[in-house]
């Protein structure tokens, strides 16, 4: 039976032919939602191979924030740069001038990011700046630059969510939110074996996740299917889901955003119900 929510896997998506030209020297570059997937925001995900680099660019029409969940490199911002490794997050704002750069010889970066709001790369506003020269890559390395947002995940203190409305994920970090500037919250939830965000809705914004490892049962509307790392699922403003680490003894990761809402508060959050031994047996894929 098909979903009527929008689930894909990264390995049944193509890798997008970007242009070199344009600055695009990303070794694999993937799309699984964006507009065509009836999202307001793309969601992508792109593979750096030792000394690969996205050159100097820019997004008019939109922010962009990216999580590094593999290897270590060198990203630019305006005219400072800095050091990032797994964990890392940043929002990039409308209109600054940004690169990255594996400087690793010997390991691939794994980058996932949103571009919030564009439904593709054109609607971004994207801006070839130019390409990134040694001079760029050996300025001081800065620990915050002066625009937009940079966090590392194990600075972050996991919220307190109450478990009456439904919340008994095990960690659940906001690095990006309105607490630090951004209009789009990016959340970093961890589920020990067992534990399960009970089904709720959030009636102001859209989501988008990513699942970077492990193994669960993800729920939307009359959606039951399973998820393992790799995939990616659009949530409609308003639609019921749930999320449940299935495993017996592996952690689920996921990363997300909430969609033009800057807390959780924000998302209109509402509690519908306890994920039953009925939702779990009903896999319609």
């Amino acid at each position: 039976m098909p979903l009527k929510y929008p689930l894909v896997h990264v390995d049944d998506v193509r890798p997008e032919n970007m242009q070199q030209g344009e600055g695009w020297a990303i070794s694999e570059f993937r799309l699984p939602i964006s507009g065509r997937n009836g999202s307001s925001t793309t969601l992508f995900h792109s593979i750096f191979r030792p000394g690969s680099t996205h050159a100097k660019h820019l997004h008019r029409n939109c922010d962009e924030i990216a999580v590094y969940l593999k290897g270590r490199g060198v990203v630019g911002q305006g005219k400072e740069c800095s050091a990032v490794r797994p964990g890392h997050c940043r929002l990039m704002p409308k209109g600054s001038e940004h690169f990255f750069h594996n400087e690793t010889k010997d390991e691939e970066g794994l980058v996932i990011g949103f571009y919030v709001g564009a439904a593709s790369v054109a609607d971004t506003g994207y801006e070839f700046r130019g390409h990134v020269t040694g001079a760029d890559l050996e300025l001081p390395r800065v620990g915050k630059f002066s625009t937009g947002i940079q966090v590392h995940i194990d600075d972050v203190k996991p919220a307190r969510m109450d478990e009456k409305d439904g919340w008994s994920i095990t960690d659940f970090r906001l690095p990006i939110g309105r607490h630090n500037g951004s209009p789009t919250t990016l959340f970093w939830a961890k589920f020990m074996p067992g534990a399960v965000h009970k089904k709720h809705r959030h009636d102001n914004c859209e989501e988008l996740y990513y699942v970077i490892r492990g193994r669960g049962l993800a729920g939307a509307g009359p959606d039951r299917a399973e998820v393992r790392g790799g995939h990616v699922h659009y949530i409609p403003k308003g639609v019921e889901h749930f999320m449940h680490n299935l495993s017996a003894t592996e952690p689920l990761e996921v990363i997300g955003i909430y969609v033009g809402a800057g807390s959780v508060e924000e998302t209109g959050y509402v509690y519908t119900g306890e994920v039953t031994q009925a939702d779990v047996s009903a896999r319609t894929a």
